[in-house]
């Protein structure tokens, strides 16, 4: 809530500056000369034609019309509000200058300042509908509403406060939905039961249940009937709260005879939960249910389903589910193909995720950010950086902005292969998209250029994220002393280790590691078992990965009776040894010569379920081949490819 203020603050202070440069631009404007009056007469008398709005000489005159003179006009034509909203309405697309909201903000205090609040209030309710797709656009309209209530006395009247409360609950804004809701009554307005329905709504989006039930409260005193709406609100804010066993309840109670019943988003709000909570199997018997009590599952419903199939990476199931939601009539949306497109990119089908792409286009729905940035996504992993930048391109055709998750996945796709610095480049680009860089994308240069060094760079990347007020994190100092230890800097790297300490950073498993693989690598097999033992007794460990490193420098001294002492406290700890453990052990018997204990090893590993790859397959036949034996090295080859490795 606080920051939610100082974001209020900030954008408050930003928007009087313009407004105080738009008032200094009213002071200094000349008096319309001979010319200027001559483009009011054609515009005022265009406006006033039939189907005006397809007047090739119109879109001509208006193609730069700035706010002030859009103003002008509307202010000219004031006692028609309707014809002043079309205008509004259409010289928005038309005019470059009135594209973005801030102009539009604009363009209301120089109605405001006109004092044309008839036609004001028309256009702020047309702006909140239309133009609020974000919290940050709703703040700056918000923000802009109490500036001109300051200084010029504006209040909004009924509908818009009935518009600005639907817009809050849309985009899941609670608390502020409260605000308003309270200065509407302090405004003197009466309130309807849709107004408290949102505000229900609203809370209950933000898991807030025992708000919105003091609302409902409210509703019944002022005898109110409590609907389906009502109902599947609280569902929803159980279900958001984590309370899923209260939102089954409540939907029983809905399903009863004599409840108000449940509806297609009843249903797909429960199938959600079910699915988040874990219980795909429960969440598909009642998509079943639905049917069979005649709420045709919608286009969410299935969506959520798919999704929830998409995360256990049942694919073919996921396919099943879309197959019969086509055959049902049920389209899917942006968000169904997106799930699809970012799930096919995961699996690295990155030609099926463009397929299911273009599909999307011949079905006529416009992709959004998620969408792109999933299929960018996709082409970076797989290295193909230049059809990732093409997507870029068509993005931008679009009129779809860039956010900074998609410029963090193309500096990403960069570093993979090699490009650092051209990766630093795209920063220029986030920067004139008026985008800032985040942690992450500092993180992924910082990690580029200690793969692809130097490693200096990384280092003034680091330095640079204090300049702009971004703290390096726990990833940031990770991934400079694991670069460090790999150059044997291992004193370079514990002022990194020391570093995090004094900033409160924990250390975890992957930092100690790191370290300790380069002190083994460096010859300091001692200290790196004192600082393993230390991991061992204040719990860090979680994975083999430590144990492995220990068994691959005792493999290499050939120790093995170290190595089963090593492998005994793995076990002893939780830790199964995985197929690196298992690889590892084979190299060790393969340097001492022990060829019956090595194809033991073989079976035990897949009695364990953790079958030989290609690696372990590879130390043994070369080992089977420098001691002469080429025909038990043919044989493994052959059970090798057997076992499809």
């Amino acid at each position: 809530m606080l920051l939610r203020k100082i974001r209020l603050q900030v954008i408050s202070l930003k928007l009087h500056f313009h407004a105080l440069q738009f008032h200094s631009l009213l002071s200094t404007t000349p008096r319309p000369g001979p010319s200027i009056d001559a483009f009011f007469s054609d515009v005022s008398a265009l406006i006033k034609k039939p189907s005006w709005e397809k007047n090739s000489r119109l879109k001509t005159l208006v193609s730069h019309l700035n706010p002030y003179l859009v103003s002008r006009i509307i202010a000219y034509h004031s006692g028609d509000v309707t014809l002043c909203l079309k205008f509004f309405k259409w010289v928005c697309r038309q005019s470059t200058y009135c594209y973005d909201l801030d102009s539009r903000i604009e363009l209301l205090y120089l109605l405001a300042s006109d004092n044309l609040y008839g036609v004001l209030h028309k256009v702020l309710g047309l702006l909140i509908k239309d133009c609020c797709s974000s919290q940050d656009d709703i703040m700056k309209v918000m923000s802009a509403i109490e500036d001109m209530r300051g200084k010029s006395g504006f209040r909004i009247n009924y509908p818009c406060y009935s518009v600005l409360l639907m817009c809050l609950a849309k985009l899941d804004m609670g608390l502020m939905a409260f605000l308003v809701f309270k200065r509407m009554l302090e405004d003197g307005f009466a309130v309807s039961g849709i107004d408290y329905r949102m505000v229900i709504n609203a809370f209950c989006k933000n898991g807030f249940v025992q708000s919105a039930e003091v609302f409902i409260c409210r509703i019944l005193k002022l005898g109110f009937v409590l609907d389906v709406y009502v109902y599947t609100s609280l569902v929803l804010g159980n279900c958001r709260a984590g309370k899923l066993d209260e939102a089954l309840r409540v939907f029983v109670l809905m399903s009863e005879e004599g409840g108000c019943g449940v509806n297609s988003v009843t249903y797909s709000i429960v199938v959600h939960g079910l699915c988040e909570a874990g219980r795909l199997h429960e969440a598909c018997k009642l998509k079943e249910e639905m049917t069979e009590k005649g709420c045709q599952p919608s286009t969410r419903t299935y969506t959520v389903l798919i999704k929830a199939m998409c995360d256990k990476g049942l694919i073919n199931e996921a396919f099943s589910l879309l197959d019969e939601m086509m055959r049902k009539g049920c389209k899917p949306n942006v968000y169904t193909y997106t799930v699809l497109v970012d799930m096919l990119c995961r699996e690295g089908k990155i030609e099926e995720a463009n397929g299911m792409f273009r599909k999307m286009l011949k079905d006529g729905l416009c992709p959004g950010i998620v969408t792109y940035n999933a299929l960018i996504n996709g082409y970076c992993k797989e290295g193909r950086v230049v059809s990732a930048f093409e997507l870029l391109g068509v993005m931008e055709r679009r009129c779809c902005k860039p956010n900074i998750r998609t410029f963090n996945e193309l500096m990403e796709g960069l570093c993979t292969i090699g490009r650092p610095y051209q990766a630093m480049e795209l920063l220029k680009n986030v920067l004139q998209n008026g985008l800032f860089p985040s942690e992450v994308t500092f993180n992924i240069l910082i990690d580029g250029f200690c793969r692809a060094g130097p490693i200096n760079m990384a280092f003034q990347i680091l330095r640079s994220m204090s300049y702009l007020g971004i703290e390096p994190d726990h990833f940031s100092y990770t991934t400079l002393i694991d670069s460090l230890c790999k150059i044997g800097k291992l004193e370079q790297a514990g002022v990194f280790i020391a570093l995090m300490i004094k900033k409160g950073i924990s250390l975890d498993e992957v930092t100690l590691t790191a370290f300790i693989h380069g002190l083994c690598k460096s010859g300091k097999a001692k200290s790196a078992f004192l600082l393993f033992e230390k991991m061992v007794k204040d719990g860090y460990l979680t994975s083999p990965h430590t144990f492995n490193i220990f068994l691959n420098v005792l493999g290499k001294e050939v120790k093995l009776v170290e190595e089963n002492a090593i492998l005994a406290k793995m076990v002893k700890y939780g830790l199964g040894p995985s197929v690196v453990t298992y690889t590892i052990f084979v190299d060790g018997l393969c340097r001492a010569g022990d060829i019956n204990s090595l194809l033991k090893m073989l079976e035990l590993m897949k009695r364990d379920g953790c079958p030989p790859n290609i690696y372990t397959y590879t130390i043994i036949i070369n080992s089977l081949r420098q001691t002469g034996k080429l025909e038990e090295a043919q044989n493994l080859c052959i059970k090798m490819r057997k076992a499809g490795v």
